[in-house]
């Protein structure tokens, strides 16, 4: 699996008209489903009394086959939703949705046209639209003296680790993310500077 992939950094709407039909497609950050829904909600408000509002998502890495969705909302089954998420995993972006607003303009155009549709706008955004990098990281815990935080944040730091959380008690206890390249760097870091002490814990 890949160590790190794009996500979009911003949103992106498209607008076209097709055949008298209005078609806006938005383009966002989405990584869950709950999240689609929300910005699918908002969408119905934003423009309220389209005829369709039919939507994709890919809510992990674009190679994720699992938490994907798509939704055809009352347009012929395999014409909207469908093709919408093709252009999504074809595009090499994770966590991507994308909602495709219809204002039917009295013309209609056949499943193949509507294919053309809902994916035409896609296609001519995902190009433009602005991503950043994201690491993969895996979580992991470690319980440190207090006399050896300042090395073991050191350490972190030089290992890309994202600190989660920190409880003191008579030690601390670090909750802490970090991408896989460094995971036996940071145990062998450790050992070393703890005299075999310290060890992180992966899950």
């Amino acid at each position: 699996m890949s160590e790190s992939y794009l996500i979009p950094a911003s949103d992106l709407l498209v607008e076209e008209e097709i055949k008298h039909s209005r078609f806006i497609s938005y383009i966002f950050h989405c990584q869950s489903e709950a999240k689609l829904k929300c910005v699918l909600t908002n969408l119905r408000a934003e423009y309220p009394g389209a005829s369709h509002y039919c939507y994709a998502f890919v809510a992990s890495a674009p190679s994720d086959s699992i938490n994907i969705g798509s939704s055809d909302d009352g347009e012929p089954s395999g014409s909207a939703g469908r093709p919408m998420l093709a252009a999504l995993q074809g595009s090499d972006i994770g966590e991507v949705g994308a909602v495709v607003i219809r204002y039917f303009g009295g013309t209609k155009l056949g499943v193949g046209g509507l294919v053309r549709a809902y994916s035409a706008g896609l296609k001519k955004g995902l190009p433009q639209l602005e991503t950043k990098l994201k690491q993969i990281r895996y979580p992991g815990t470690l319980v440190c003296g207090y006399h050896q935080l300042k090395d073991v944040e050191h350490l972190f730091s030089r290992c890309d680790v994202v600190i989660a959380d920190k409880v003191f008690t008579d030690n601390i206890s670090i909750e802490f993310a970090i991408p896989k390249r460094f995971k036996d760097e940071l145990n062998l870091e450790l050992a070393t500077m703890s005299q075999g002490q310290l060890k992180a814990l992966f899950d």
